[in-house]
């Protein structure tokens, strides 16, 4: 597979049909996100299961070096809990090790500036609809104008 940018240059020299490529300007600012957090080592986790009845209620986990406690209640299965807390786990240490860097922030990132972008489109269909409506109104006024013009001049010879 070749770089990006080494597709980008080849662009202007002639190639055949196999190696065209069809790409769009979304797929090209597409944002690399970072990898997932990993979870922290076993000796860095303290475990705590607590049983009840019912759904849930059955993992804590608390990362030693941070005091980070995060429980999970999600599912029914402890095994299932347990995986989700440590996610949970590593991405919480993700956002404190890492700040606006860490793979959560990253991807609030990208949402905001797709919603910024979508009421910026937004406004701008807005405005076109608005001025067009506005011209068309223009329009018909000065249509109006003409018809009474005409409409004074007729039968009227001097």
């Amino acid at each position: 597979m070749t770089p990006h940018f080494l597709r980008l240059t080849w662009s202007i020299l002639p190639r055949p049909a196999s190696f065209r490529l069809f790409t769009t300007s979304a797929a090209l600012s597409k944002t690399i996100l970072p990898p997932r957090p990993k979870h922290p080592p076993e000796h860095e986790i303290e475990e705590a299961f607590v049983k009840g009845s019912g759904p849930g209620g059955q993992k804590i986990l608390k990362h030693i070096p941070t005091g980070i406690v995060v429980k999970s209640q999600a599912t029914r299965s402890r095994s299932e809990n347990r995986k989700i807390a440590r996610n949970i786990l590593a991405g919480r240490l993700d956002e404190l090790y890492n700040g606006s860097e860490s793979r959560a922030a990253v991807i609030a990132d990208v949402k905001q500036r797709k919603r910024a972008s979508a009421a910026k489109k937004s406004r701008r269909k807005d405005w076109a609809k608005t001025w067009k409506r506005k011209g068309e109104w223009k329009e018909e006024k000065k249509n109006k104008a003409k018809d009474k013009d005409k409409g004074k001049g007729k039968g009227k010879r001097q």
